[in-house]
């Protein structure tokens, strides 16, 4: 069992890391979360996609709105 668990751990803890630049544009609901996603499934394993897409994702204005 333990065989198969584990690697599977791996597996989501790899993923979730790998798409943390798409995860912060979808809390920030930034206007381009879509390009976002492309760029880091697409170039997100080269890890100069990846910081281009951590950096995207940060960039322009949240459109969180904050409540009083």
């Amino acid at each position: 069992m333990s065989e198969i668990l584990l690697p599977l751990i791996f597996l989501a803890i790899a993923l979730g890391i790998y798409l943390i630049p798409w995860h912060v544009a979808r809390y920030r609901n930034h206007p381009s979360k879509f390009g976002v996603l492309v760029l880091n499934l697409f170039l997100g394993w080269t890890f100069i996609g990846w910081v281009v897409a951590l950096a995207w994702a940060f960039s322009g204005a949240s459109n969180k709105k904050e409540s009083n």
